[in-house]
């Protein structure tokens, strides 16, 4: 029923904690595939990806673009877009199921689905971040890449799919789906705070903000992914891990 497809770089520490997440639903038949859209990988994320047993995409970097070709590889009905530093928490499968049995009787029109995002890491500054983005999604129904997110083919491919960005794509898609169609499961992704960690979360926080306050006036992503990869030019958008989480 659904094809996940998962866009990664560098992922060693955190992909194979992602692919287990989904054992359950592969065994139920839930999930009928994983694909693994690599943009140029120098660990041991091709590895985990082989021993796990799923199919590896290799292709040039750039998350919008890595995402539109696992799209279109997909060969099911739903699709399952999933960062590859986060895991979707036990009974995750319950929540999706339940939308997707919604969206196909037609009890509800077509819609996409996000989930409620958390941050793998204690104290006062993940869970204070947690209210914030949880309260945005609630008044605004914006989630970003981080919430993982689940959508029907058909609608996917109406609204156009992911666009070819370096940046934002999460953004873009979910604008282009729009509120009314939009829907928040009660269930959790948990994400890597890595990135928060080493860098501060005022810091991150920050840089998010500037970031999504630029791709409002209408900067190119281009020159947005400098500011959010500072080594951007280095590593052209080696930003598959994780996308401004802001309040």
């Amino acid at each position: 029923m659904i094809s996940v497809v998962i866009p990664t770089r560098d992922a060693e520490q955190t992909l194979a904690p992602a692919l287990a997440a989904l054992i359950p639903a592969a065994v139920d038949g839930f999930i009928r595939e994983v694909i693994v859209v690599d943009g140029g990988s120098s660990d041991r994320t091709l590895t985990i990806a082989e021993n796990a047993g799923v199919e590896i995409v290799q292709t040039a970097a750039g998350r919008g673009h890595q995402l539109r070709l696992g799209a279109k590889r997909a060969r099911f009905p739903w699709l399952l877009f999933l960062h590859a530093d986060t895991e979707l928490a036990v009974g995750w499968e319950q929540a999706a199921a339940t939308f997707i049995d919604k969206v196909d009787l037609g009890r509800i029109p077509p819609g996409a689905a996000a989930f409620r995002f958390r941050l793998a890491d204690d104290g006062w500054k993940p869970r204070a971040l947690e209210a914030a983005v949880t309260l945005r999604c609630a008044l605004f129904r914006r989630p970003y890449g981080d919430q993982a997110l689940l959508i029907p083919r058909a609608l996917y491919d109406d609204i156009g799919g992911f666009s070819e960005r370096p940046l934002m794509e999460d953004v873009d898609i979910v604008r282009r789906i729009g509120r009314r169609r939009m829907h928040m499961l009660r269930a959790d992704a948990v994400t890597s705070a890595i990135r928060y960690r080493n860098e501060g979360y005022g810091k991150r926080i920050l840089r998010n903000q500037a970031c999504l306050a630029l791709y409002a006036c209408g900067v190119a992503p281009e020159r947005i992914a400098a500011l959010y990869t500072p080594d951007h030019s280095a590593r052209t958008a080696a930003t598959t891990e994780q996308q401004p989480t802001a309040p």
